[in-house]
């Protein structure tokens, strides 16, 4: 169980009620983490923004993205960012079997250069991000542009943030239901 309370839409300010409407309207529930950072308001708007600067924006594509947060998200054995975002990748493209055998990624065939690119750097930023050597970095800059490994470094930055929060929390995966257009509506 969680080891902070999530508030439900009932609980917060209406301003973060509309912020939950729009987590609401863009995944159809309010995820957990969501409603465990509305205890603290200001930091909730913020990571919110954040958040969809992230994902939203750029040119890197959000398929890519998502595939670098799972795993960020393997690698740091996080549950709870696992069950939404093989989820969500799965949905932009990726399939059970590279998700499910996405540590087995430098021998697969089915990842491009510059996907495995992406992926080293995720794996190598959670492990240690002091471990960025000159020669993968000369790697990425022959498949991304600057502003590009800085959407990428931003991702799993953003991830590894969120992992740890999770982690820490014991931040339960939302089930089917919980956060769902039920409790938004009848609590609005």
């Amino acid at each position: 169980m969680s080891r902070i309370s999530r508030l439900d839409r009932g609980e917060v300010t209406p301003e973060m009620g509309a912020l939950y409407d729009k987590a609401f309207a863009q995944r159809g529930n309010v995820p957990n983490m969501f409603r465990v950072m509305a205890h603290r308001p200001e930091i909730f708007a913020t990571m919110q923004a954040h958040f969809g600067a992230v994902l939203s924006t750029g040119t890197v594509s959000t398929k890519l993205k998502e595939l670098i947060i799972v795993r960020t998200s393997q690698v740091n054995v996080t549950p709870y960012c696992l069950a939404s975002h093989t989820i969500l990748a799965k949905g932009l493209g990726w399939s059970d079997d590279q998700l499910a055998h996405l540590a087995d990624w430098p021998q697969r065939e089915d990842f491009t250069a510059a996907e495995k690119a992406a992926l080293r750097l995720a794996e190598t930023v959670t492990r240690d991000a002091h471990g960025v050597t000159d020669e993968q970095f000369a790697e990425l800059r022959s498949f991304y542009s600057e502003g590009e490994i800085v959407e990428l470094l931003c991702a799993i930055g953003l991830f590894n943030y969120f992992n740890r929060f999770n982690n820490a929390l014991r931040m339960e995966p939302t089930k089917p239901g919980e956060g769902d257009c039920a409790e938004v509506v009848s609590l609005a």
